[in-house]
């Protein structure tokens, strides 16, 4: 993330208020704002404070003119990850982001953020400091990120996709086998094609180098 830094990888899952190409839209643009700072900063603190600061410029110019739209009532939800190659940890700072899933051998924990930063866009509204969540990353360890869309799809009956259930049964699956046994299941479970706002992202760590294996959500119907 800088010159000074040692060598490391980042990664950011996200997810818009709204569905559609507004939303799409709206993501784009924080990515865009993840690019550009990603390789600025030596820390994940001040990474995520430089994302805030410009993504909550860019959304709001995105948007600026428009009659019918208020300040504040575009925003992002993240989750940023930093993984350092000669550390057995990573660190995990969520912009208000659904928790990460470790997967170690079998066993499955929810990555819950004690004081999660608001979601992007927003931060203006309140003080934020950017505290990360260090947390043990080995090899063989997997990290399942997704948005609200996965959890929130509904069967028949009316009930949310179980997600952590369903992720602890197939544990033992490799990233790119378990991102399409759950995208088959989720179309099984909402008997139908799946949105634009479905995202899944599982990436493994791989030992030395860290190199994170990211199977991301090919889904499309």
């Amino acid at each position: 993330m800088g010159a000074s830094a040692p060598p490391m990888s980042c990664s950011v899952t996200e997810a818009a208020r709204g569905k559609g190409l507004g939303a799409i839209g709206d993501i784009e643009t924080v990515l865009g704002a993840f690019r550009f700072n990603a390789h600025g900063h030596s820390t994940l603190s001040g990474l995520a404070s430089a994302l805030e600061s410009d993504a909550c410029w860019d959304l709001g110019q995105s948007h600026r003119g428009d009659p019918d739209e208020w300040p504040g009532e575009h925003f992002v939800t993240a989750a940023v990850l930093e993984i350092p190659d000669d550390q057995s940890c990573a660190r995990l700072i969520s912009f208000g982001h659904l928790p990460p899933l470790l997967l170690h051998g079998r066993h499955v924990t929810p990555l819950e953020v004690s004081v999660p930063a608001p979601p992007l866009g927003l931060g203006a509204l309140t003080e934020t400091e950017y505290a990360p969540l260090t947390f043990r990353f080995t090899p063989g360890d997997r990290l399942v990120l997704y948005t609200d869309g996965v959890t929130e799809a509904r069967d028949r009956m009316g009930s949310f996709y179980p997600l952590v259930e369903r992720v602890t049964a197939w544990a033992d699956q490799r990233p790119d086998a378990l991102v399409r046994r759950i995208g088959a299941d989720l179309r099984a479970h909402t008997g139908g094609p799946l949105g634009d706002d479905m995202a899944l992202i599982v990436l493994q760590h791989e030992g030395a180098l860290v190199r994170a294996r990211i199977s991301e959500n090919r889904w499309a119907s």
